[in-house]
This record gives C-alpha cells, structure tokens and sequence, in this order.
C-alpha cells in the first residue's frame, strides 16, 4: 500500500521548503567550485524525473524522443508503481529506469539515497524535472550531482517556492498544453544561450505527434481470443471482427477522485449504448483493484451485454485491447493516454482539469466538459488538490453528450 496522496503532498511541503532552503546555498557552492574547474559539457547522459502520473509518461514521449534526437542517452525516474507506464512505447531502455519505492517513507527515504548514488554511478550530467513545483523533485534535482539541471521556476510569483537550484529555469505556461511545456524543458536544456527565463521558441503541433505501441496480430488474436473466453463464461457471444467492441473505463485515480463520473451515469450510458448497438459487447475496464467498483456499475446496469472485466488484462495487454475494440469512455485518468498511442477513438470527460491543458494526444479523443465556471479547479498552482468536495463538473456531463461523442466516432458501425 502507497503513502496515500495528501500525506505525499504534506511531506513535500512541510519537510520540502525547509530542506530545499537548506539546500540552496549549498548546491550553489558546489556549482561555483565545479566551474572553477572545467566548463559544462553538452548534456550526454538526460535523466526524466516525473514520479506520480501515469499519464504523463506518455504525454512527454515526444519531449524524450526530440531529446534523442539529439544523441543523447536517456533515463527516467519514476515511482516504482508507475513504472509499467513507460513499457507501452519503450522509449526508455527498461535497464534505463530508476525507481522509487513511494510504500512507505522508509522506502522513500532509502530509495532516495540510492537513486542519488545511482545518478553519480551512471554519470547523470543533465536532469530535467516534469513535475510541476514539487519540492521533493527539486531536491532529487539539485541534489543529483548534474551539472544542467533544468525546470520549472516561479519567478516572481508566490507560492510555490522550491529553492533555486536548476541552472536553467523554465516559465510553466500554464496556456498551453502540458506536451508542449514539456517540449520546452528540452528547448531550454539544448539551448545555446541562456534566457530568462526558458524558453523563447515556438512549438509547434507536430512538435508533440506521438509514436505508436507495436502491437502485433498475434498479440491482437490472443486478445480476442481472451474476450470471447471472457464472454462465454457470463453466457454471451463475441465474433472477433464482427461484434462491435465498446469500453467503459469508470474509476480514476486517488490522485483526484472527483475526475470520476458517478457510477450511476456510467450505467446509464451502457445501457443507451447497448440500446443503439443491440449486439455490441461493453468491457467495462479497470485495474484488479478496481473489480468491486467496476461490478458495481455493471449491476446498476440492465443489459446482460455489459461485463466486468475489470482485472483481466495484464497493463502490457493494454495496447491490444485497445487495438481490437471500437471506441473506450473513460474519465479523464491514465486510460485515455495510454489509449492514444493505439488506434481507439476515445471520448474522455473532463472537470476538475481542462483538456487545453491535459487532452489526450493523437487527434482520436473527443473531450467532454461542462465547462462550469469554477473548472478548472486544480491547477500547478495549488499542486493539483482542489477544495471541492462536490464535483458537479462531472455531474453536469450529461449521458447525452457523451452518446453524441460516441456515435460521432461510430458513424460507420
């Protein structure tokens, strides 16, 4: 079991801004001494730190693969029960990924000091830092030992202070989509001239096209041969390639439970589909923890077309399954992201984030959202946590909408 989230978030501000001050001066000193004996090279070894979404190791894919097209090697830092994340596109060499242990605050701690001792043994000499103002990320940063070290700086706003120790600082723009700020953390890592602040270039669209999972038609046949199994044991019938394939994605992270869509709406909208598409089959997704929630939507539900298979693929099956099905609705949570790195058209719903911001990648995803006036209501600003105990956002999406999404990606079916 993980330290829960808002006892991450106390940590890092509580032990964070006093350990980041303490550290300051000192990284400062080291910096000062290491000029006075030889120049900064051009980055070679990069190291990614972005350690609690899921999500966001597909969303800096392209930002890694522009890095490496660069010639330099790559290497990621992660939370070790996010780690399966960055399997979908192999950017990263698996022997590449570090992990760190988030179970507990002794494995954090001891995994802390071994990441710090792993990044001198690797020669780690630049590292760019995703995460938006976490301080714990900070100091894995500036207590790296790399001579670049690149990311988002305040500035001259309030808040969120974290230090001073990136070597080059980046303006978060929080107008722009989360890819292409991450774009910007390599513009200002390659960069010939130092600016202030990073980065004062135009990305462009192509700049965050994302790569595609291999998937192979042996992958692809196992899986559907998975699905009829699957459909046979609860007395329903499934044709791989005949049968349309719908999936209902209804959990999302603790990250931020009020991205999720009340179950009760969740089965409405199975039973609307299973209504328009009589002989479709709808999977109704999820991770194995996730079976008891996902179970209960299907009971809310009325057609027997509709099954829990919450659990019953591994993640490294993710991308043949969404290979081989027709559209996925999914709150706005890992699912979506990973979905864009496959062929699925997906319908993702959005409140507490904006989809300006966090829209799936790929031109396949239709974005859903009341677009009330207090969402978006979390934001790098107050580190992702909303107040709001009451997520009308979702509420507000209406089964209606979200069928029109649907039917607009099914037209053909």
């Amino acid at each position: 079991m993980s330290l829960s989230v808002d006892t991450m978030r106390k940590v890092d501000r509580m032990a964070g801004i006093p350990l980041c001050a303490l550290a300051t001066p000192l990284i400062k000193l080291a910096d000062r001494l290491r000029a006075s004996r030889r120049k900064t090279a051009r980055p070679r070894r990069v190291l990614f730190i972005e350690l609690s979404e899921m999500g966001s190791a597909i969303l800096v894919d392209p930002a890694m693969r522009l890095a490496m097209d660069k010639g330099v090697q790559i290497y990621f830092l992660i939370f070790k029960s996010n780690a399966q994340s960055l399997s979908l596109l192999k950017t990263v060499p698996k022997a590449n990924i570090l992990t760190i242990d988030a179970s507990s605050l002794y494995t954090l701690a001891r995994d802390t000091l071994k990441f710090l001792a792993a990044a001198r043994r690797l020669q780690i000499d630049t590292v760019i830092d995703l995460e938006l103002f976490s301080r714990f990320t900070a100091l894995l940063t500036g207590l790296s030992g790399a001579q670049r070290r690149v990311g988002y700086h305040i500035f001259h706003g309030e808040g969120l202070w974290r230090g001073d120790m990136l070597t080059r600082k980046v303006h978060y723009n929080p107008h722009i989509h989360i890819a292409k700020n991450f774009v910007s953390l390599v513009h200002a890592t390659f960069s010939e001239t130092v600016e202030v602040p990073f980065s004062k270039v135009h990305i462009a669209g192509q700049s965050t096209e994302l790569a595609q999972a291999e998937v192979s038609e042996d992958e692809k046949l196992q899986m559907q041969q998975k699905i009829t199994g699957w459909a046979q044991q609860n007395n329903q019938s499934f044709l791989a390639g005949k049968t349309p394939l719908l999936l209902v994605n209804p959990n999302a992270s603790e990250l931020l439970v009020q991205r999720r869509w009340p179950k009760y709406l969740f089965a409405e909208l199975i039973d609307r589909l299973a209504e328009r598409w009589p002989d479709a089959l709808i999977l109704i997704t999820g991770s194995p923890a996730e079976f008891d929630y996902a179970d209960d939507v299907r009971l809310m539900s009325k057609t027997p077309r509709a099954l829990n298979f919450a659990g019953q693929v591994t993640f490294a099956e993710l991308p043949a399954l969404y290979s081989v099905s027709d559209v996925m609705v999914t709150n706005d949570s890992g699912p979506g992201h990973f979905a864009a790195v496959t062929p699925l058209k997906t319908v993702v719903l959005f409140g507490p984030e904006t989809p300006a911001l966090y829209g799936a990648l790929g031109g396949r995803s239709i974005a859903v959202t009341a677009e009330l006036a207090c969402s978006p209501c979390v934001s790098a600003a107050n580190h992702r946590k909303t107040a709001c105990t009451d997520n009308v956002c979702m509420r507000a999406i209406t089964v209606e909408q979200v069928m029109t999404a649907v039917q607009t990606h099914l037209k053909d079916i």
